[in-house]
């Protein structure tokens, strides 16, 4: 895990908004913006939490420096820590840096190798005003991460800083353009040269062999080439600073070369070292590139005069409109309202010529903007190009996805590629395709399931190794991974087999639908009984279809169950005798003979009450579904909508039905509706209990306010301060 801070050299360029906008953008992409969390301030949304953070900012006019920290925390490739993981971490780097208080925006990000996080912090503190600078951000960052990676189980990263920070800049410019830096060149291409140099002289042939010149620069050296560009000769080794050189040769010497002197090489910016020759695509990409200036101003000026048509053609109309007004024989006042609508009418006719003009040129400023060259290699590639695709590939970054994936069995290659549209390629040249809720990222040897792996994208995995690899193929990753894969191709019936014997056995198994192992005496118990691995489906179908009808509240014909009933055959107690269970029970107690004696617990305590007394965990309407299954559809419903929402902004907690175990005291907050039934919104520890109710309690909890405390009884009745019913 490396933690960063990206500085932002001129404060004017300094905007939480923009740097919000940037975070949340998805890019045209479904695979980009993770879950969005917002601390500290007053709304859960970021646009209204940008707004609070410039009011914020805006209270401190004193402090001239930048007054947002951007934060990025990234983790090594194929590295997935989950949302509740993430969070923590970003609270624990913002409490270490001293910003526990202060306001921020935090974005996690998945459309690149590593997954990563975005923080915007407001610097100053939303109470006292001040501003806060840590001091030495990135030691105390380093020590945070390797805390943070011994507490988690993570990757562990060197922290330590071993280079200054124009090599870091050079490297990262390396990484992220793909083109090698006039410092990496010299320290690949002539420092042993320059290290194995005995005088000032010699130091100065190397310099002009290699179209380098040593000059003197404030208390220091610089190295700079014919075009101009400079690095600081202690950045490319420490041997080589000003001090050091003049205690090794004496008082610094100028150079005797010309500039006339042609050098043996030179630096030029090429494509950093691949595992292929993409000379001619490099070529390509330059020649795009200088054409393209040309080209933006050619279309520019198209666009710039038939904007200035439309508008003398509108002021031209209007002309007319106003000479046609002053020959008609109106009164003064008729002309003077014939006037003002022929001026609105051409404002708002301007107002629309220019902003479809602004439209076009940001348009045209997208289609034609510069890029690097890993940039266009990304942009070829999406479009199709394998040249461009196996270049991204060749780099030495890329090293191969890890973890839980899915590969071609021993030796076999790629048969055949799956015509799909790709949601966007990374720099490393691995393709994220979207299906449903997962992602599948494909690097040419191997397909992972990443984020969410769903059944469907689990059967649209196997079906894409089919397509590239084969029927044969192999399986990495965890045990959890493989036999969901395996249930997968089970359930699917997909003709594949497994390399690994135990997988395909397992598969076999599953798709024979008998047990592993015949001889297992547990297996055949619970085949008798109905769960287990037998019958027809995936392994367990009985198992988990029971389990959904006990979550779901109902039987296997899909009526309302009641817990508790015992077995069939057994006799009720007195009480219970003689009843009717979907009907309201009556506080009435019947002696069938003289030797049944009803014992005092047996006797309701309500007797006295005249009526009957609704008892809402039964009752259901003769036709159609019942109230209370109604209701309870009604509250899974406004369930999993927040549960969904939750894994994107983890300040929403967590919901769940309330529970009747025994009467409990909740704190009051909020009514909702769902399809037509009313829900009450009730707050236990951190968790939110949602309970159907009908239209009578509505409106007595309309009444009180949020935060007030309620008491639910076990039978699901709402009782208030005061009189309730």
């Amino acid at each position: 895990m490396i933690a960063k801070h990206v500085a932002m050299k001129s404060v004017k360029k300094s905007d939480f908004a923009e740097l919000v906008k940037y975070m949340t953008d998805e890019q045209e992409k479904n695979e980009r913006v993770g879950f969005v969390s917002v601390t500290n301030c007053q709304s859960d949304r970021p646009d209204a939490a940008v707004l609070e953070v410039i009011n914020t900012q805006g209270k401190n006019a004193r402090a001239e420096s930048d007054k947002t920290f951007h934060l990025v925390v990234s983790f090594p490739a194929n590295e997935q820590p989950d949302a509740v993981v993430l969070k923590e971490i970003e609270v624990k780097l913002c409490d270490g840096l001293g910003y526990g208080e202060h306001q921020r925006v935090s974005v996690v990000h998945h459309d690149t190798d590593n997954l990563h996080i975005h923080i915007a912090i407001n610097k100053i503190h939303p109470t006292r005003y001040t501003i806060l600078d840590p001091y030495y951000s990135h030691k105390v960052l380093g020590q945070l991460c390797e805390k943070l990676e011994q507490e988690y189980g993570l990757t562990q990263v060197n922290h330590k800083a071993n280079k200054v920070g124009s090599e870091n800049r050079a490297m990262d410019m390396e990484h992220h353009a793909g083109v090698e830096s006039l410092l990496g060149w010299i320290k690949r291409e002539c420092l042993e040269q320059i290290q194995a140099a005995t005088s000032w002289a010699e130091i100065h042939r190397v310099m002009q062999e290699n179209g380098l010149a040593l000059k003197e620069r404030g208390n220091g050296l610089v190295i700079t080439n014919q075009d101009g560009l400079m690095v600081k000769a202690s950045s490319v080794a420490r041997e080589l600073s000003k001090g050091k050189l003049e205690a090794k040769f004496g008082t610094f010497a100028l150079s005797s070369y010309t500039d006339a002197e042609r050098p043996k090489r030179s630096y030029k910016a090429r494509p950093v070292r691949l595992r292929i020759d993409t000379a001619l695509l490099f070529t390509r990409y330059k020649t795009e590139q200088q054409g393209m200036g040309a080209k933006r101003t050619r279309e520019w000026k198209i666009i710039r005069d038939h904007r200035n048509r439309l508008i003398e053609e509108a002021k031209r109309s209007a002309k007319l409109k106003r000479a046609a007004t002053q020959l008609m024989g109106h009164s003064r006042d008729e002309k003077k309202l014939l006037y003002a609508l022929t001026s609105t009418t051409l404002r708002n006719k301007l107002k629309n010529i220019n902003e479809q003009y602004r439209q076009d040129k940001e348009t045209l400023f997208k289609k034609y903007q510069p890029q690097q060259w890993a940039d266009w290699l990304r942009r070829q590639a999406s479009a199709g190009d394998a040249e461009a695709l196996a270049a991204l590939r060749a780099r030495e970054a890329a090293q191969g996805l890890k973890g839980n994936v899915v590969g071609a069995g021993s030796d076999q290659r790629v048969q055949s590629a799956v015509k799909a549209n790709p949601d966007s390629v990374t720099k490393k040249g691995t393709i994220i395709y979207r299906v449903g809720a997962s992602a599948i990222r494909d690097d040419g040897d191997q397909l992972k399931v990443s984020r969410e792996a769903t059944q469907e994208g689990l059967n649209a995995a196997l079906r894409m190794a089919m397509a590239r690899y084969g029927k044969h193929i192999t399986v990495n990753g965890t045990d959890a991974f493989k036999e969901r894969i395996v249930r997968a191709a089970a359930s699917a019936k997909l003709q594949i087999t497994f390399a690994d014997a135990a997988l395909e056995r397992r598969r076999q198994a599953l798709s024979n639908n008998q047990p592993e192992n015949e001889h297992d005496s547990t297996n055949k118990r619970r085949r008798r009984t109905g769960s287990g691995i037998s019958g027809a489906g995936s392994a367990g179908a009985a198992t988990s279809r029971a389990a959904e009808r006990v979550n779901n509240g109902s039987n296997r014909f899909g009526f309302p169950s009641k817990p508790n009933i015992g077995r069939v055959g057994t006799v009720p107690p007195p009480e219970a005798r003689n009843g009717l269970r979907n009907l309201s029970a009556v506080p009435v107690v019947r002696i069938d003979s003289g030797s049944e004696v009803l014992l005092p617990g047996h006797v309701p305590h309500h007797l006295e009450q005249q009526g009957s007394q609704p008892d809402n965990k039964l009752r259901r309407n003769i036709s159609g579904p019942g109230t209370v299954t109604a209701g309870l559809d009604a509250a899974d419903k406004y369930i999993a909508e927040r549960e969904k929402t939750r894994l994107k902004v983890l300040d929403i907690k967590k919901h769940k039905r309330y529970n009747f175990d025994k009467d409990g005291v909740d704190a009051f907050a909020g009514i909702r509706q769902v399809d037509g039934q009313l829900l009450a919104l009730l707050k236990r520890s951190e968790e939110i209990m949602v309970l159907p109710i009908d239209n009578a309690t509505a409106r007595r909890l309309k009444r009180i306010a949020v935060g007030e405390l309620v008491t639910v009884t076990a039978n699901g009745a709402i009782k208030t301060k005061g009189r309730s019913r």
